[in-house]
């Protein structure tokens, strides 16, 4: 990552007594370059008991909160219970002020609480989010989706709780970014799919599954091409119909879906990391042209190229 950015983000991470080690860690793995000046803070007096068998000390209180440019509240307690008033004034504070708001996994609760997730789209894991839902009419809650960013961020279970902490890194710092963290983690630097793929089954393996991640690879470094299903079943040694199931199985998603995903994450990098026209962003990414590229970026991103050129550089210093 490149650490000569000129904005250091400030980033503060939210602990509690009985807190989960793993889920406090998350946003640290990602969040780790000289770019960002993370803190943790607790409502909470030290030491804090974890569910890990050991205490942790935290030096700063919800104080820190008021200085932030990013509030994460990593994880709640799993039966729920209602936030310390203080821990909701300080979210309410910190969200009117501007600071960007992130409940990962059941952090979502005490966002809820505190009336930030009103009239908005929101996520939680997916065994609590009926419960979310029942305690908080007002909140829209997508059971089947990894992560939501309704200008509050929240994310389903532990591992998409790194998938939203990447998108996040990625808005912040580009794709390239996200992606060199995406390999230090050796996850992917962006998933499509949602958490029906986590709750119906797990991903078969077979012996295909080495030349169907070859054919993906391949694909990826192709994306100006055109691509059929039946070219790539070939190129897998599949047949359609097992190449369609297989990949469904394997992405929670379709190839049409999958593959604009991946061209839309390739103009993104175009953009952050060049200054050709649009015309030729929309030719190396697949488009074909820049009209295409506009109307698709707009649909998935709800933004046009050279808005997101210019939020990214505006963002980056």
């Amino acid at each position: 990552m490149n650490a000569s950015i000129a904005k250091r983000h400030r980033i503060a991470v939210i602990a509690f007594d009985g807190i989960t080690p793993f889920h406090l860690s998350l946003p640290g793995m990602v969040f780790r370059d000289a770019a960002f000046d993370l803190r943790i803070c607790s409502p909470d007096p030290s030491p804090l008991r974890t569910t890990g068998g050991f205490d942790i000390s935290v030096q700063h209180g919800l104080q820190t909160l008021s200085r932030a440019d990013i509030v994460i509240l990593p994880t709640w307690h799993d039966d729920y219970r209602p936030a310390p008033a203080a821990l909701l004034e300080a979210l309410k504070r910190a969200h009117k002020r501007g600071a960007r708001i992130v409940g990962l996994c059941l952090g979502a609760f005490p966002l809820a609480e505190a009336g930030l997730l009103d009239g908005r789209t929101a996520t939680t894991h997916w065994a609590y989010a009926d419960a979310l839902a029942k305690r908080h009419p007002a909140v829209v809650v997508d059971r089947e989706v990894l992560y939501v960013d309704d200008d509050v961020l929240t994310s389903a279970g532990v591992a998409a709780g790194l998938d939203c902490c990447l998108h996040l890194l990625r808005q912040l710092c580009g794709a390239d970014a996200a992606n060199q963290v995406a390999r230090q983690l050796v996850v992917a630097p962006h998933r499509q799919g949602g958490q029906a793929q986590f709750i119906e089954r797990p991903v078969p393996v077979s012996g295909s599954d080495d030349r169907f991640a070859q054919v993906l690879d391949w694909v990826n470094r192709h994306l100006a091409d055109n691509h059929s299903i039946d070219a790539l079943a070939a190129r897998a040694a599949m047949s359609r119909r097992n190449f369609t199931r297989h990949f469904r199985d394997a992405t929670g998603t379709s190839f049409k879906q999958w593959l604009l995903n991946q061209r839309v994450a390739h103009a993104q990098r175009l953009l952050e990391s060049s200054d050709a026209s649009i015309e030729l962003v929309a030719q190396e990414a697949g488009f074909g042209s820049a009209l295409s590229l506009r109307q698709h970026f707009r649909a998935v991103l709800l933004t046009s190229p050279s808005d997101y050129r210019r939020q990214f550089r505006a963002s980056a210093g």
